[in-house]
């Protein structure tokens, strides 16, 4: 198991990676929160816009294990409320193309911060 790190996305706030590639073929992201790296702060706006930005964290930490979103597999997306779903989507396919990822997308109560949203990532090399 190696941790994959790169400092284009937030760095890790707790005992965990901001990705790790197992080594067997798959990398896993850890949850991306829509924090900028550069400023440490949410970007303004609502969903769509944090959509965007854990979207960016998560191609930048793929890119740290060279790979990119084509090679996601799987996602999974929390929301903060599940009525952001059609503007969550509506962002998150700017970024996807066919053959879509597999995705789970669910509420939650609520999320690290305040987030309106938060996407992990399984990714193939």
């Amino acid at each position: 198991m190696k941790p994959i790190s790169t400092d284009n996305a937030p760095a890790a706030i707790g005992p965990y990676s901001q990705g790790v590639d197992s080594g067997a073929g798959l990398v896993f992201l850890s949850g991306q929160l829509p924090i900028d790296p550069a400023t440490g702060a949410f970007p303004e706006g609502g969903v769509k816009e944090q959509t965007r930005q854990s979207i960016l964290n998560a191609k930048a930490i793929l890119e740290a294990a060279g790979l990119g979103l084509q090679n996601v597999v799987k996602t999974t997306v929390f929301l903060a409320d599940m009525a952001d779903f059609a503007a969550m989507n509506e962002v998150y396919a700017q970024f996807f193309s066919q053959p879509f990822p597999a995705r789970s997308a669910v509420a939650v109560k609520t999320l690290p911060k305040g987030a309106l949203v938060e996407i992990e990532c399984i990714a193939t090399k």
